[in-house]
C-alpha cells in the first residue's frame, strides 16, 4: 500500500491548477486582443467607406452590400472598447469608451489621453490607419481587464482551500497522535500489569508463615520467579524506550531473531482443547539485515500474538516464513487460519486505536508498522486472502542493499 503525503499532493495539485488557470486566461487575453485588432481594422474600413462615397458605391454590389456602414460604426462604439482617433498632427480628435473621464478640448485632457495611448503602444498594440491618415487606437476591452483578476481570485480560492485542507490534515494527524499516545499508554499499562501482579504475588507468598507456604515452593523458586518478572519488566521498558527514538542499528541474522522469538512464543501457545501450532520456516543462508533485534522481535511478536487472539477458542495454525526477495529485499510472512480481518477494518487496520478485538487497544499493529517502516525502512502489508485467515507481508532491505 502506498501512503500518500497529502500536503505534498495538495500543494502539487494547487500549482498545477493555478498554472492551468494562468495559461487559460492568457489564451483568452490573446484571443480578445486579436478580436480587438480585427475590430480596429473594421472600424477603419467603415470610416473610409463612410467618407468615400464612390468606393462605397463600388462595394454595394459586393460582399458589403447589406451592411449599413453607420450601423457598423455604431456597433463598434457600443462594444465598450476604448477607442482613440489621433490626427496626423498628433492631436486627439475623437474618443469613445475611455476608462476615465477626459475633455479632449482642454490641454489636460489631451495630455491624459496621449498618456493612455502611450500605455497602449507599450503593450505592443499597433494603431490602424483610417480615413485622412488618422490613427485609430483601441484599448483593452473591459472583459480583458476583468480577466486579469481571474487567476488571482482563483488563486485566492485555491489558497484558502489548500489552507483549510492543511488545517484538516494537521488536525487529523494531531488526533491520530493523541490516539496513538493514549493507546500506547494503555498498552504499556497492560504489559506492565502482568509482571507487576506476579511480583505482588511473590511478595505475598514471601510474607506467609512457613506452614502456609505451598509445598514445593522454595526460596529458590521465589527468587527465580522474581528474576523472570524483573527481566520481563526490563524488556518492556527497553522496548518503549527504543520506540521513542532512533535506535542504533546492527547487523542481524534473521534466523536467530526468528528462532529466539519462536522459543519465547512456544511456551505460550495453547496446548489443550484449542491447540495452536506455530510453524516456522526460515531457510539457511538468508541475507543479513540492518536493524534492532529488540524492536524487530517486538513487531513480529505483535503479529503472532494477534494471530493467537484470532485463533482463541478455535485453534489452528500460525505460519512464519522468511524468503529472499528480488532487488535486495527480505520477505517475512505471517499467516494464520483464523476468521480473517473484518473488511470494514482492512484499510484502517494499522491506524492507532483500530482493533478487531472487543477489548483491544489498537496499538500493536501501529507499533509494528512504525518499527518496520520508520526504524527499518521497510514495508508492511495486509494481503488480500482468498481463503481463510489473515496474511501480513513484511519486506525489509538487506544489509547489502
Amino acid at each position: 500500500m502506498i501512503r500518500i503525503r497529502w500536503p505534498v499532493a495538495l500543494a502539487t495539485l494547487f500549482l498545477i491548477v493555478f498554472g492551468w488557470y494562468l495559461v487559460y486566461t492568457q489564451l483568452l487575453q490573446d484571443g480578445l486582443r486579436e478580436n480587438q485588432a480585427l475590430m480596429s481594422e473594421v472600424f477603419a474600413i467603415a470610416q473610409e467607406l463612410i467618407q468615400d462615397t464612390s468606393r462605397s458605391e463600388r462595394l454595394v454590389g459586393g460582399r458589403l452590400q447589406d451592411v449599413p456602414l453607420f450601423d457598423l460604426q455604431e456597433v463598434m462604439i457600443r462594444s465598450r472598447i476604448p477607442m482613440i482617433i489621433i490626427s496626423p498632427a498628433e492631436s486627439v480628435v475623437s474618443v469613445e469608451n475611455l476608462p476615465f473621464e477626459a475633455d479632449i478640448l482642454t490641454p489636460e485632457g489631451q495630455e491624459e489621453v496621449q498618456a493612455y495611448v502611450s500605455r497602449i503602444e507599450a503593450n505592443g498594440q499597433e494603431p490602424v490607419r483610417g480615413a485622412g491618415g488618422n490613427l485609430i487606437y483601441l484599448g483593452d476591452p473591459p472583459q480583458l481587464s476583468s480577466l486579469r483578476w481571474i487567476p488571482w481570485l482563483q488563486a485566492s480560492g485555491l489558497t484558502l482551500t489548500a489552507l483549510i485542507g492543511f488545517l484538516v490534515i494537521r488536525y487529523q494527524r494531531s488526533a491520530e497522535q493523541d490516539k496513538a499516545w493514549t493507546a500506547m499508554a494503555r498498552e504499556l499499562a497492560h504489559q506492565l500489569g502482568t509482571p507487576i501482579s506476579s511480583l505482588k504475588g511473590w511478595l505475598e507468598l514471601m510474607g506467609l508463615p512457613d506452614d502456609e507456604i505451598p509445598e514445593g515452593v522454595t526460596s529458590d523458586t521465589v527468587a527465580m520467579g522474581i528474576e523472570t518478572d524483573l527481566v520481563r519488566l526490563e524488556r518492556i521498558s527497553h522496548r518503549f524506550e527504543l520506540i521513542g527514538r532512533d535506535p542504533d542499528l546492527e547487523i542481524l541474522d534473521i534466523r536467530e531473531v526468528v528462532r529466539d522469538l519462536e522459543q519465547y512464543l512456544q511456551a505460550r501457545l495453547p496446548r489443550l482443547a484449542s491447540e495452536v501450532l506455530l510453524v516456522v520456516d526460515v531457510p539457511k543462508d538468508m541475507p543479513e539485515i540492518l536493524g534492532s533485534e529488540v524492536l524487530l522481535s517486538w513487531a513480529l511478536e505483535n503479529l503472532v500474538k494477534n494471530a493467537l487472539d484470532a485463533l482463541a477458542g478455535r485453534g489452528g495454525e500460525i505460519q512464519l516464513k522468511v524468503r529472499e526477495g528480488p532487488y535486495g529485499w527480505l520477505h517475512l510472512r505471517v499467516h494464520d487460519t483464523g476468521p480473517g480481518v473484518d473488511p470494514e477494518l482492512r484499510d484502517r487496520i494499522f491506524d492507532p486505536g483500530v482493533s478487531g478485538k472487543d477489548r483491544g487497544w489498537g496499538v500493536g499493529l501501529t507499533l509494528s508498522r512504525r518499527i518496520i517502516e520508520v526504524t527499518h525502512k521497510g514495508h508492511i502489508f495486509l494481503l488480500n486472502s482468498e481463503g481463510e485467515g489473515a496474511t501480513f507481508d513484511i519486506r525489509l532491505p538487506t544489509a547489502q542493499a
